[in-house]
């Protein structure tokens, strides 16, 4: 099986490099781009790769909406295919790309993550980085499959006999892992490099570990120093390069250039860097598909160019669902401005004119429409588009994503820095947390942070100061989900959260029933909550552990 091919090959290609001393040739490699298996900052630095190439994944470019298609946020646009399953439910089964891909990915980083904490070589912070990796993909799996082999020693031979260990085995080396990671790791300013991982990274998937767990104060009092530390703030005024564009200080955030903490973030706890032109060798992975997944193939329209201020080219493979776009957001939230999630756009192509019809709600439409009518459109008027266009071509969409690069105009890959983890994240996962354990005033309080933020310009222009503020009557676990879509969409794994707190079924099951997409091979099918609450085992898996029966989970052949 594939876990045990990873495992022998990883360990097997170690031992080869590692048995190619100096004494052949007596050659000695002076380039800093040389081979050294006992270099442990470089296996390090192989897991931040191994994690890029986990979710920078083009093979499949639909990848990215396996896990917001078929949810409470994401709706299929101009698909690619390997997302389908993922919302036409009856069709998901143990031999779809996407789960493969996830999986093998997943015990991939595991099994470096196990070579770096089993090395003498390593120091209790190199262990650290390690051991956050393992948790973070050990934490992916029990969520998304329930019990799984559990691995915690590279080896160097082939193994076909694997059993699925119970969640709670998993969860202890979770637990120890992250204990040790947050000991050992250092804090945010003291790292390396500002991309490595420090304590507060490990914090926040602990909290988010221990809320699936059941662990809510454990959660809370984990994820406190995030908060409480000072190391961190919201962001709360416009910077960055930036302030002569539109914009607000929201999506200033989201702009490639400010990003990072030496650019002006200090929001961000994890954001994730990538290198432009492939500057810093393995700066760029693969071609990551997140931006031609989230954001609209508008440059099909005639009178629009590609932009950095519009999010370069998209291909609209994934749609805001209905939810999303017209039931969660309050008037006057930043986090909903044009900025953020681009409703409107302007014809930007210079010297463009154009005759078109529109109907009586602003759709092209051709001249024979009943009722249609004529106008001329030019550059910086309000572009128009057709309803056939809304599958794909232009609809709100989020613009966390978009990025452009004027060297690829046709926008293959990527290369802005990816948000993971930031400020906001705390004291959303804190909200939970209280919420679940009574503390209900405390969620209000955590959550009306964020809404001070996210409404402060309309409390300015509005007059009205209490304008987004909520009380505790309001907080519940459904309320901090709909926070979490109103912060964090585009960014969290919506997928990933609804199965770790056992929303899935319940969401689904919600736009199923009150927001129905209204193109019926777009809509969610085939759902059924004692099957696809969790993924299938991939079937090579299961065909290669000849020695054992790793067993499949209910509902999949």
């Amino acid at each position: 099986m594939k876990l045990q091919k990873l495992i022998y090959i990883a360990t097997a290609t170690a031992l080869t490099l590692n048995s190619c001393s100096k004494d052949f040739l007596e050659e000695k490699m002076y380039s800093s781009y040389s081979v050294n298996v006992d270099d442990v900052p470089a296996k390090i630095i192989g897991l931040h790769r191994q994690f890029a190439e986990l979710w920078g994944w083009s093979d499949s470019q639909g990848f990215v909406g396996c896990f917001q298609d078929g949810t409470d946020v994401g709706a299929p646009g101009d698909v690619q295919g390997v997302e389908i399953p993922f919302y036409q439910y009856a069709s998901l089964n143990s031999e779809n790309a996407g789960v493969n891909h996830l999986w093998t990915s997943l015990y991939v980083i595991i099994n470096n993550a196990n070579i770096i904490i089993s090395s003498e070589k390593a120091s209790p912070t190199e262990k650290a980085e390690a051991q956050f990796f393992r948790a973070y993909a050990y934490n992916m799996l029990v969520t998304f499959w329930g019990k799984v082999p559990l691995v915690t020693e590279s080896t160097s031979t082939p193994r076909t006999d694997y059993l699925r260990n119970e969640v709670s085995q998993i969860d202890a080396v979770i637990t120890a892992d992250l204990t040790d990671a947050i000991n050992n790791l250092p804090e945010v300013d003291k790292t390396i490099t500002q991309n490595r991982i420090n304590k507060d990274c490990a914090r926040i998937l602990a909290a988010e570990a221990f809320l699936r767990m059941g662990k809510n104060q454990e959660a809370e009092n984990i994820v406190s120093p995030v908060i409480e530390e000072g190391h961190y703030s919201l962001i709360q005024e416009r910077y960055g390069k930036f302030l002569t564009d539109n914009g607000d200080y929201y999506s200033d955030m989201f702009r490639w250039g400010n990003q990072r903490r030496s650019q002006g973030n200090t929001e961000g706890i994890w954001v994730f860097q990538m290198e432009y032109n492939n500057t810093v060798p393995g700066g760029t992975i693969n071609a990551p598909q997140q931006r031609r997944n989230w954001v609209a193939a508008f440059h099909k329209l005639s009178g629009m160019v590609n932009a950095d201020s519009l999010g370069g080219r998209g291909n609209g493979r994934l749609r805001l669902s209905n939810y999303v776009k017209y039931g969660v957001y309050q008037e006057g939230d930043i986090r909903n401005s044009n900025h953020n999630i681009r409703r409107k756009l302007y014809y930007n192509k210079p010297g463009f004119q154009e005759t078109i019809w529109i109907d009586s709600d602003g759709f092209k439409v051709s001249e024979d429409t009943p009722g249609a009518t004529q106008i001329t459109v030019k550059t910086g008027d309000l572009v128009h588009w057709s309803k056939a266009d809304t599958l794909a071509v232009m609809y709100p969409h989020c613009t966390k994503w978009g990025g452009y690069d004027v060297t690829d105009d046709f926008g293959w890959a990527l290369i802005k820095d990816w948000p993971l983890m930031r400020l906001a994240d705390a004291y959303l996962l804190r909200a939970e947390a209280r919420v679940l354990s009574g503390n209900v005033q405390g969620a209000a309080d955590d959550i009306n942070v964020l809404r001070d933020r996210a409404f402060k310009t309309f409390r300015a222009e509005s007059g009205n100061l209490e304008a987004g503020k909520v009380s505790a009557a309001e907080m519940s676990l459904d309320f901090i989900l709909d926070e979490r879509i109103r912060e964090l969409v585009g960014e969290e794994n919506r997928r990933y959260t609804l199965c770790r707190t056992g929303k899935l079924a319940e969401r689904v099951n919600m736009m199923v029933t009150q927001y129905p997409e209204g193109v019926e091979e777009k809509k969610i099918t085939g759902f059924d909550a004692n099957v696809h609450t969790l993924l299938p085992i991939p079937l090579s898996e299961i065909q290669l552990n000849k020695d054992a029966v790793l067993e499949q989970n209910p509902g999949y052949k």
